[in-house]
């Protein structure tokens, strides 16, 4: 075997290297893109829900209009690379320096750009406000002044989620159901830390926080079993702090407030306290009955026997009078303040 031979053989083994490299590449490029592929979830791109749809549409024309910057200035680098390569002939000016044209261009289009995003933007800030009533069911189709809307009031617990129907006296812990096609106005707050209320087919993520109420008015135009969870981390049990949505027809769910109704469960301040600890992947449990004064107890962190309602506290020392409990104001984590130290300042004005 002459050098020649020896010079070939290795050559043939570099080539042959350099394409299972290539192929190790592509396949380890591959894993985690499917990895990742994998874990996709379009209901975001695909709602249910009219306020979803056209949160789903607000993101496309934004993303249109902001390719229209983006993809001529990458055909550009390209264009422009290509074009003024070394080995390229094309012409070089290297003293010019001004274009009118070109500044008109460069300056009108990503200026039009951006006033047409801020319009948007003011436009859908307003008409999707969470706090808004609704004012359509579906495109084209108002919202019927006959139709009673549906009122759910939320509680985010550790690590749970506690649905009331006040217009029923139901709960349920981990699942909900709603009528297709009916307004559903959420009331929504937390027992603990603050979480985030989102059921991605059916509106926007809202936050909840203890001692505040926040509010999302929202419908499901489409019947199924939709997802929804927290979004905001909250700790250990955050992962699994998911349940199910139900959209039904009217039939549907006057079944299920049937089925919720006959469970002998009882939801009292009692039950609650003993549901408000912390748990990870509570199942899906009912109760028939609810005692009517318990969301405005949690809302206002007054719960626990003996503890002073938060509104109760704020009229006292907006009347300036003493509050109860020997003038304490009860705090998460059993944290104690003195009304009395409080300038009225502070406090909040009522109208005498």
């Amino acid at each position: 075997m002459g050098p020649y031979d020896i010079s070939r053989i290795a050559i043939t083994l570099m080539i042959e290297l350099a394409l299972m490299f290539r192929k190790f590449r592509r396949g380890a490029l591959a894993v985690p893109m499917l990895l990742v592929l994998s874990g996709c979830n379009m209901v975001v791109m695909n709602p249910s829900g009219d306020i979803a749809v056209q949160q789903r549409d607000l993101i496309v024309l934004s993303t249109v209009l902001m390719l229209l910057i983006i993809l001529p200035v990458m055909a550009l680098t390209v264009f422009f690379a290509w074009k003024y390569r070394e080995a390229n002939k094309a012409d070089y000016a290297p003293e010019w320096h001004h274009s009118t044209r070109l500044e008109v261009v460069i300056w009108a289009a990503p200026l039009a750009i951006i006033i047409a995003l801020g319009a948007v933007t003011w436009v859908s800030t307003h008409m999707l406000d969470p706090y808004r009533p609704l004012d359509r069911i579906s495109e084209g189709k108002p919202v019927d002044p006959a139709v009673k809307p549906l009122t759910v009031e939320v509680v985010s617990l550790d690590w749970k989620w506690l649905f009331i129907y006040p217009d029923y006296g139901i709960a349920s812990v981990n699942e909900m159901a709603a009528p297709v096609d009916v307004p559903i106005n959420f009331k929504i707050t937390s027992d603990g830390v603050m979480n985030s209320f989102y059921v991605p087919a059916l509106a926007g993520q809202i936050y909840s926080m203890a001692g505040m109420e926040t509010k999302l008015h929202a419908v499901i135009n489409k019947p199924g079993t939709y997802e929804g969870f927290s979004a905001n981390y909250s700790g250990a049990g955050f992962s699994d702090m998911r349940f199910a949505f139900h959209g039904l027809d009217k039939t549907g769910f006057d079944a299920w407030v049937k089925t919720v109704k006959s469970s002998g469960d009882a939801l009292g301040r009692p039950e609650f306290l003993a549901l408000a600890k912390p748990s990870e992947k509570e199942p899906v449990h009912h109760y028939g009955t609810v005692d009517p004064g318990l969301y405005h107890a949690i809302l206002n962190m007054c719960v626990e026997e003996g503890k002073t309602c938060m509104d109760q506290m704020m009229n006292h020392q907006g009347h300036g009078e003493a509050t109860s409990d020997a003038g304490q104001i009860c705090l998460p984590g059993e944290q104690r303040v003195a009304a009395a130290a409080l300038p009225m300042s502070l406090a909040p004005a009522t109208k005498q």
